[in-house]
């Protein structure tokens, strides 16, 4: 199993074998999916609209409760081939009818590089590490960004993972801490996936028009 999250000059993956972790420290999303493995979860938009906001996005913040404003709203497909921000809201606004976040308008680039890499797979779940996170411990966490978020996710992970530690202690050069905590969560979702008890919100998911589910998997 794969747990991909975006970092600093590309995308961090935490590979799962048994109870082993390699780091894989890869440039671009076709590097990504060109790693063997059973199930690949990665933290970014896969199913994409083309008019209105997905059910999934509003599923995750329903699950996370207060922590829901971790969960952006994916992008209508118009907006990948965008240019500039101001042009990804055009487009935005006459597609869905609204502007899209900065936040958003941030991740378009990941969100293209996936989604080109992609090409007719429908196997690669998207996953959201914070609803991940939240599913493993049943509550909420402290934000990520501050060390009670770090020892509360690190102590989470440690419950599945007991040398976790050791592990973050051989990660690359280049992630950040939370980037490979992330990687790690989402890679437990994909085992999830594996052993058939994952969650699919919402479930059944509907496609997009090229035929990729709009879920976020949990």
């Amino acid at each position: 199993m794969l747990g991909v999250d975006g970092c600093p000059g590309g995308w961090i993956g935490a590979r799962l074998d048994g109870a082993a972790v390699t780091w894989h420290l890869l440039p671009d999303a076709t590097s990504v999916l060109a790693l063997a493995v059973d199930a690949v979860a990665i933290d970014i938009p896969i199913g994409l609209p083309d008019h209105a906001a997905r059910a999934c996005d509003t599923a995750a913040r329903r699950l996370l409760g207060r922590r829901g404003t971790t969960v952006f709203t994916a992008p209508v497909r118009a907006v990948l081939d965008a240019t500039s921000y101001a042009e990804a809201c055009e487009l935005s606004r006459r597609q869905a009818g609204r502007a899209i976040s900065r936040q958003t308008w941030a991740i378009v680039p990941r969100i293209r590089d996936v989604d080109e890499a992609l090409g007719e797979r429908t196997d690669v779940l998207e996953v959201h590490p914070e609803a991940s996170f939240r599913t493993m411990t049943g509550r909420d966490l402290p934000s990520k960004h501050g060390s009670p978020g770090i020892a509360a996710r690190i102590a989470a992970l440690q419950t599945w993972l007991p040398a976790v530690l050791t592990d973050l202690e051989r990660l690359p050069a280049g992630p950040r801490l939370d980037d490979a905590l992330d990687a790690l969560a989402v890679a437990w979702t994909a085992r999830r996936w594996t052993q058939g008890v994952a969650t699919v919100l919402p479930d059944p998911a509907p496609a997009d028009a090229r035929g990729r589910p709009m879920r976020i998997v949990v």
